[in-house]
């Protein structure tokens, strides 16, 4: 590779990945642990030969070792502005909108990831990014201190500003450049033991939401959970509590199905760790309870008319007795609301509740192409000329999300907002459209559906 020749996005998102996740099990070596217990409930999972079968056809196999997703909390609109842009160098694009407000927490987000099938094959890397929602601080007093120190930081050392500047303007980096750029966008997620504030100003902003506390005092948005995928996230809960580390309670999402949809969550319980405060030794430190270890488990992506089923049940259950997720009840409740949701892919695909890759089989494309032109969708899967594979979710759950946030916030962390979707004042932050995640999944399907068949795409 000479000099002028610019390292492919893939590639260098790639080494941030790998870079990032050796960085964070230094940190907190309990997330090494943590990876331990995924690959042997994976390695557990793949003998069974169906799986092992759909995860080769979907061009999955390779990437389940190296996928993770990560979460940051940004305090201030230019923040969230520079952090697409540096995203932007890796290929990754801000997917989604999400108001965790529902839940109580008090920030927006969205998720940068790659768009395309073959990114997403390379390396599915995420990060959850969220922004504090400063309107949502009730006491204006407050509001303005936290605006104030936020003012004072500078999250981006200026030399990765230099390189995110320079891939804007020659439309690349070498791979010289990429190893530099890489090291210095690490420097903004890396976990930093002193406060930028003092102790009674930290402990104000933790009684007003501890999320505000974690998002204002510290110099940047470390890192505060770096998730592999699992693919069965009700052994790995088992496993992690056999482990000795302190799982949640509930797994965040859907019920445990034959058949998964859209994304389940489980996490051991955040860190406590030592702080340094302005104004105090070494021996008068604190602690800050932020980082955590969380894993995950992906299943089919689904319509709007699916997306509309899923919400409807999870409300069902969530309301009950207003009972969220809390109760020894809540899995049988969960378990009992689902039945109403189909739980095999035919089904799934027949009633357009998910997403599917079509392609030929053998014997489609050895079928006369009148014979194929005469017959259905429906019919060309189910006598066996088309291969229907479920696409998988991509994407996040703003109330799972928020139900990991607090269960990582502290017991007694009740905070409570009105819904309130701030949709376009966060674009505004952003500097542009979050792409909407589930019309990705449509044209996926579209893509695959026009180059098995293209006579039934063009009618």
């Amino acid at each position: 590779m000479n000099d002028t020749t610019f390292l492919p996005s893939d590639e260098i998102r790639s080494l941030f990945s790998r870079r990032m996740s050796e960085m964070y099990r230094a940190e907190v070596p309990l997330y090494g642990d943590l990876l331990d217990v995924v690959a042997d409930v994976n390695a557990d999972s793949m003998r069974e030969p169906t799986l092992l079968a759909q995860l080769r056809r979907n061009g999955e196999l390779e990437r389940i070792d190296v996928e993770r997703h990560g979460a940051i909390r940004l305090g201030k609109p230019e923040e969230l502005a520079t952090m697409r842009r540096l995203f932007k160098v890796m290929g990754m694009a801000p997917v989604g909108y999400y108001d965790l407000s529902v839940a109580g927490v008090p920030v927006h987000s969205t998720a940068f990831r790659p768009v395309t099938d073959a990114s997403l094959s390379n390396n599915p890397f995420r990060v959850f990014t969220s922004l504090l929602r400063l309107e949502l601080i009730e006491n204006p007093a407050l509001r303005a201190e936290v605006q104030e120190i936020l003012a004072r930081r500078s999250i981006f050392t200026p030399r990765v500003l230099a390189l995110i500047e320079q891939a804007e303007t020659a439309g690349g980096l070498t791979a010289a450049q990429a190893e530099e750029f890489v090291a210095q966008a690490l420097e903004t997620f890396r976990w930093h033991s002193e406060a930028t504030v003092s102790k009674a100003t930290y402990d104000k902003l933790l009684a007003a939401h501890r999320l505000i506390a974690d998002v204002a005092c510290f110099k940047g948005p470390h890192i505060n959970h770096l998730t592999p995928r699992t693919l069965n996230i009700d052994d790995a809960q088992v496993e992690m509590t056999r482990r000795g580390m302190s799982a949640k309670d509930v797994i965040e999402g859907p019920p445990r199905r034959k058949v998964p949809i859209l994304l389940r969550q489980t996490s051991f319980r955040a860190l406590q760790e030592r702080v340094a405060f302005v104004g105090e030794s070494e021996a008068e430190a604190g602690t800050h309870t932020a980082r955590f270890g969380e894993i995950e488990q992906r299943g089919v992506a689904l319509t709007r008319k699916g997306r509309a089923l899923y919400d409807a049940l999870l409300s069902r259950v969530r309301d009950a007795n207003g009972a969220g997720n809390a109760g020894a009840d809540y899995q049988a409740r969960l378990d009992a609301a689902f039945s109403d949701f189909p739980d095999d892919l035919k089904t799934m695909r027949e009633a357009g509740l998910g997403f599917f890759r079509y392609a030929l089989t053998d014997e489609g494309r050895a079928a006369n192409q009148d014979a194929l032109a005469a017959k259905s969708l429906q019919a060309l899967v189910d006598e066996g000329w088309l291969d229907a594979e479920p696409i998988t979710y991509e994407d996040f759950l703003p109330v799972s999300a928020a139900g990991i946030f607090q269960s990582n916030l502290g017991s007694d962390e009740q905070k409570s907002y009105a819904a309130n979707s701030a949709q376009a004042v966060f674009e505004a932050a952003l500097g542009a459209k979050v792409q909407d995640e589930i019309a990705l999944y449509e044209e996926a399907q579209a893509r695959s559906l026009k180059a098995a068949v293209p006579f039934l795409s063009a009618a």
